[in-house]
């Protein structure tokens, strides 16, 4: 091979080289777009997540409030049973009695 030849040879090699370089480089700004666009939809969606627990959290504080509400009937029912239930035996008693 001469000179000439192997001068010829590099040249085709480097101009491959080069084409494949521009090729690789293009690849690698087209991933940096698309990174951008993950990294904005990441954004997007931690922001969707932080609104979520927020709501949660007010849900779950309602619903304490609500429980500690519904305790509370529920102890004031009995009550009203009971005395329902010791008027009843005095209205019987009553009943019972001769005039």
């Amino acid at each position: 091979m001469t000179n000439e030849e192997f001068q010829k040879f590099v040249v085709e090699k480097l101009g491959k080289i080069e084409s494949e370089v521009k090729d690789v480089k293009a690849e690698a700004l087209d991933l940096k777009t698309e990174v951008a666009g993950i990294k904005t939809e990441v954004a997007d969606l931690k922001k969707e997540v932080a609104g979520i627990k927020n709501h949660t959290a007010s849900l779950m504080e309602f619903r304490t409030e609500v429980n500690a509400k519904l305790d509370a009937m529920i102890e004031d029912n009995k009550s009203i049973h009971e005395l329902l239930g010791e008027h009843e035996v005095s209205i019987r008693t009553l009943r019972r009695r001769p005039v």
